[in-house]
């Protein structure tokens, strides 16, 4: 257990200077975390008891990219229907903005010096949020990545939507199918830094390589930085400079519906095809109205809850965050740590006319 001497002396050196310095002066009296050389993910000691008792009374905060996006709303309240069930409390904190690095950085540093038992983060940056990270587990806290990842040494374990290889090409073959494999295309993304939305778009262009797209040409990346109003006019900004334009993948949910609100309301509406990332809530109205045709996601709830199983696991040392550990998290059921500490929530589901109705979120 931590000194109070050394939790009061923190507080006040991260009083009177920056964070970073804080988190440098107090970092030395605590255990330093560990890589693992098999998975690339960072542990903090010790070896997984697959059979330990779940503990009680943890608490778990969660930090998504902004906590004003209904995304985030729905996979939080997961995560916090999780921890009550577990007995565990649950606490949300975050900035407004999905581009406000600076922002989620203060707020790790936050939980940090709160002393919460577990963290699961959406990074909005890959790198930006390391050194916070690093110190909160040096400080015995453990870390989740979930929706969007930060470099593997700087967390115990990711949680990811799916295989981002899955994701990648999927949207790809949705698009390609509705615009008949052949024509200009473009991706309308999150913010420039976005690590999930990054990964999606390397294995849409590598998949883009295969011969059966050689009539498909990607135009344009545009991003729209998780923002309705700018999202909106990236779409409008991506038809005026390529009005040749057939098909859009959005690889956000908060784009795929500013895109298809675009749409609807223009002249392109049924001609120029929409896929991505959605819920069925947010686009029930564009597939029945024939704007969108096809999309798919997962349910961000079970991500929420799958990101908070994690956390009390690895805090209660079931797993540690390294490759082939297996834990149970409750009536979702077993799931596997793979490499580089990822651990896959499944395989995404498409929803158009036939089967949207029958999900609600």
């Amino acid at each position: 257990m931590r000194k109070s001497s050394l939790r009061r002396a923190c507080a006040a050196l991260a009083a009177v200077t920056s964070l970073t310095l804080a988190a440098t002066a107090c970092g030395g009296t605590t255990k330093k975390d560990v890589k693992d050389e098999n998975t690339g993910s960072a542990v903090t000691g010790g070896k997984a008891d697959p059979n330990a008792a779940l503990k009680k009374g943890l608490t778990v905060g969660f930090l998504p990219k902004a906590v004003n996006n209904p995304y985030f709303t729905s996979a939080d309240k997961g995560g916090e229907k999780a921890l009550t069930e577990l007995g565990s409390k649950y606490k949300e904190v975050g900035p407004n903005s999905a581009t406000d690095t600076s922002g989620q950085v203060s707020y790790v540093n936050t939980l940090t010096q709160q002393q919460v038992n577990a963290m699961a983060v959406s990074a909005q940056d890959p790198g930006a949020l390391c050194t916070a990270l690093k110190q909160a587990m040096s400080n015995k806290i453990k870390v989740v990545t979930y929706d969007s990842d930060t470099n593997p040494e700087c967390r115990n374990a990711f949680v990811s939507q799916a295989s981002a290889e899955d994701l990648g090409r999927t949207e790809v073959q949705l698009l390609a199918e509705q615009i008949g494999y052949k024509g200009e295309i473009a991706i309308l993304s999150a913010a420039q830094t976005a690590t999930n939305q990054n990964t999606w778009i390397d294995f849409m262009k590598d998949e883009l390589k295969d011969p059966k797209y050689k009539d498909v040409k990607l135009v344009k990346v545009a991003y729209g930085n998780d923002d309705a109003q700018q999202s909106f006019q990236q779409t409008q900004g991506l038809l005026q400079e390529h009005p040749n334009l057939k098909g859009i993948i959005s690889p956000t949910t908060v784009g795929i519906k500013a895109a298809a609100q675009y749409l609807s309301g223009s002249k392109y509406k049924g001609k120029v095809k929409l896929t991505g990332l959605g819920t069925p809530n947010d686009l029930r109205k564009y597939v029945k109205n024939g704007t969108v045709d096809a999309f798919e996601l997962w349910n961000p709830a079970k991500l929420g809850e799958l990101a908070a199983r994690t956390a009390v696991a690895l805090a209660s040392g079931q797993i540690t965050g390294a490759e082939g550990e297996t834990f149970k998290a409750g009536d979702m059921g077993s799931f596997t740590i793979g490499k580089g500490g990822v651990i896959n929530l499944g395989k995404p589901t498409v929803f158009d006319a036939k089967n949207i109705d029958q999900f609600n979120f």
